[in-house]
C-alpha cells in the first residue's frame, strides 16, 4: 500500500449530469482510501457518490450548465473551489466535457490546480469524431470507414456506399442540446434516415459523421486504459474485453475483464506517443470480420470502468495520475490481468435484458433502451464485489 497521506487534495470534475456515474465514485473510494482529501465539483449535487465516507465535500458547478466556447463559468467556479480549499489541488477531469473545457482554461488555473499538460487543446481534438479519424489515417491506426457529408445528398449517397445499416455520429457530442431526442451515435437503417439526421446538424451544433457499421459479438468490443506522462511516457496502461454492456451491444461497459492483447495494446501506446498524450485516456475499439481492431472512440479521461486496471498493490490509472502530478514516482505494476469489473446495476439489466424477447419496434424507429436508476455498482477481483449486486449504498 502507498500512503499518500498530507499530500495535496484532489478535486473530481464532472459536468456530465449523470448522478450515478460509478466511475467518479470510484476515483472518490480510489483516493480516499490512500488517505487523499477528496473534493467533487459536479452539476447534478452529486447523487448517491456524495454520501461516501471518503468524500470531503461536494461542490456546485456552474449554474446553466458549461459552454466550453465560453469557459468563464467554469473558471470563476474553480477559483472559487481553490480559495475554499486553501491549498493546490489535483484536478481530474472525469468527463469529455469536462476534460476538454478544463484544457481551455488551464494556463488561467496555474498555481491553484495541478492539471496534465496537453498541448494544443489536445483533449478536444481527440474527442472531435471527425478529427479522430484524421489522425488514424494519418498514423496507421485502424478506424472504421468513415465519410463526413456535404449536404444532404452526399448523406444519402454516403450510406448506400457503407452498407446499411450504417453508424451515424455527431462529431462533437459535448454539444448536443438536451431534451431535442439527439442522440450522439444513431443506427441509422435508411438513406432517407441519415439525410434527416444531416439536415440537424445546425441544431446538433457539430458535423455528421457516417460509418461502417461493425457488428457486434461474443469478442468484438475491446478498451484500453492508460496514464501517461510527458512525451506520451506510460505509466500504468493495460487492454481489456467488454463481456457485457449496458444498452446491450451498444453501451458502457456492465462487466469487463483485463485481458492482454497486443494489437489493441501497441495502437493506445503508439497513439499516446504520437500525440504527446499527458494524462488518462479511454479508447475503444471492435474488431471486425477480419480479426482487425479498429478504434471507435477516443475519451480523453478515465472510463467508467477504470478500476478494472487495478494491480495487486491497488495502483490504478487515477492514482498513477495524482502521484505524477504531485511529484512522487509511479511504482511499477504488479500483475492485474485477468481482474473483472462489474457494473452491477448495468450487469443485472444487461443480463436480463438478454432473456428477455426482443422489443416490438416504436412507430418510428426502435425502442431506446432506458438509463438505469436506484442501484449502484461495482468493481470485482475475480468474483468478489463490493457493491452486493448494487443494492448497498454503504459507500
Amino acid at each position: 500500500m502507498h500512503a499518500y497521506l498530507n499530500h495535496a487534495p484532489a478535486v473530481l470534475l464532472r459536468l456530465d449530469r449523470n448522478p450515478f456515474h460509478h466511475g467518479t465514485l470510484g476515483a472518490v473510494r480510489s483516493l480516499g482510501r490512500r488517505g487523499v482529501e477528496v473534493h467533487a465539483v459536479v452539476g447534478d449535487g452529486g447523487g448517491p457518490m456524495a454520501r461516501s465516507r471518503y468524500l470531503r465535500a461536494v461542490h456546485d458547478g456552474p449554474r446553466g450548465g458549461v459552454d466550453p466556447e465560453r469557459p468563464e463559468a467554469l473558471l470563476e467556479c474553480l477559483t472559487g473551489v481553490a480559495e475554499r480549499i486553501g491549498r493546490p489541488a489535483v484536478l481530474i477531469a472525469m468527463d469529455d466535457l469536462s476534460a476538454i473545457t478544463v484544457a481551455r482554461i488551464a494556463p488561467m488555473l496555474q498555481g491553484r490546480f495541478r492539471i496534465p499538460r496537453q498541448p494544443d487543446r489536445l483533449p478536444e481534438r481527440v474527442a472531435d469524431k471527425a478529427e479522430l479519424a484524421r489522425l488514424c489515417a494519418r498514423w496507421d491506426v485502424p478506424h472504421p470507414e468513415t465519410v463526413v457529408p456535404e449536404s444532404g445528398v452526399e448523406a444519402a449517397d454516403a450510406v448506400w456506399r457503407l452498407g446499411l445499416p450504417a453508424v451515424a455520429k455527431w462529431s462533437r457530442p459535448w454539444l448536443l442540446p438536451a431534451g431535442r431526442g439527439l442522440r450522439s451515435t444513431t443506427l441509422v437503417h435508411s438513406a432517407a434516415q441519415a439525410r434527416g439526421l444531416y439536415e440537424r446538424s445546425a441544431e446538433a451544433g457539430s458535423r455528421l459523421l457516417l460509418q461502417r457499421f461493425l457488428p457486434a459479438g461474443a469478442d468484438t468490443d475491446w478498451f484500453f486504459h492508460g496514464c501517461f506522462t510527458g512525451g506520451g511516457r506510460p505509466l500504468l496502461a493495460g487492454s481489456g474485453r467488454k463481456e457485457l454492456s449496458w444498452p446491450v451491444r451498444t453501451g458502457l461497459t456492465a462487466r469487463g475483464r483485463w485481458l492482454p492483447d497486443p494489437a489493441v495494446e501497441a495502437a493506445g501506446l503508439r497513439l499516446a506517443e504520437r500525440l504527446g498524450y499527458e494524462g488518462i485516456l479511454d479508447l475503444d475499439f471492435r474488431r471486425d470480420e477480419h480479426g482487425c481492431f479498429r478504434l471507435v472512440d477516443f475519451n480523453p479521461r478515465p472510463g467508467a470502468q477504470f478500476r478494472l486496471f487495478t494491480d495487486e498493490a491497488g495502483l490504478d490509472v487515477v492514482q498513477a495520475l495524482y502521484l505524477d502530478l504531485t511529484g512522487r514516482q509511479v511504482p511499477a505494476a504488479t500483475g492485474g490481468p485477468g481482474r473483472v469489473f462489474v457494473a452491477e446495476n448495468y450487469a443485472l439489466l444487461a443480463t436480463l435484458r438478454g432473456l428477455l424477447p426482443p422489443l416490438p419496434p416504436r412507430r418510428g424507429g426502435a425502442v431506446a433502451p432506458g438509463r438505469a436508476g436506484g442501484c449502484l455498482f461495482y468493481t470485482s477481483r475475480a468474483h468478489e464485489t463490493e457493491g452486493g449486486i448494487g443494492l448497498r449504498l454503504l459507500l
